[in-house]
Order: C-alpha cells, then sequence, then structure tokens
C-alpha cells in the first residue's frame, strides 16, 4: 500500500474516532452499530490493500456484528 493510502485510512480511522465522541446520546447497540462499521470498514481496507469493495464489505460486516454485541442481555 502506498503512502498517501496508509494515511487517508488513519486520516479516516482517526476522524471516526473523534466523530463518534459527539455521539454521547446514542444507546449502546446505536454506538456499538457504529464502532463496528467504523473498525470494520479500517480492517476491511488493510487487508485488501484500500479496495472500495473491501472498505464498504468491512463495514457492514463489523456494523451487523457490532449491532448484535450484547443484544440478549
Amino acid at each position: 500500500m502506498t503512502n498517501s493510502k496508509k494515511i487517508s485510512t488513519m486520516i479516516l480511522a482517526s476522524t471516526l474516532v473523534l466523530g463518534l465522541t459527539a455521539c454521547s446520546n446514542m444507546s449502546d447497540r446505536d454506538r456499538n452499530t457504529a464502532i463496528g462499521a467504523g473498525a470494520g470498514g479500517v480492517a476491511g481496507s488493510v487487508l485488501t490493500g484500500g479496495s472500495t469493495m473491501g472498505t464498504v464489505g468491512g463495514a457492514v460486516v463489523g456494523g451487523v456484528i457490532g449491532n448484535q454485541v450484547g443484544k440478549n442481555k
């Protein structure tokens, strides 16, 4: 992966983390969904070398997993 893609990925991840701090009125489930989607998107991007489909697929899978975490508490 080129340096510009690495920098872009890090900026995206940082923006996501900072953006989530503004979500204090979200339910735990909503927050878990957003965090899962962000983490999944970053992981998908890294694992596929910056592929758009990998990033979107990772975000979708991460969001679903984040949504289901602690569902039956």
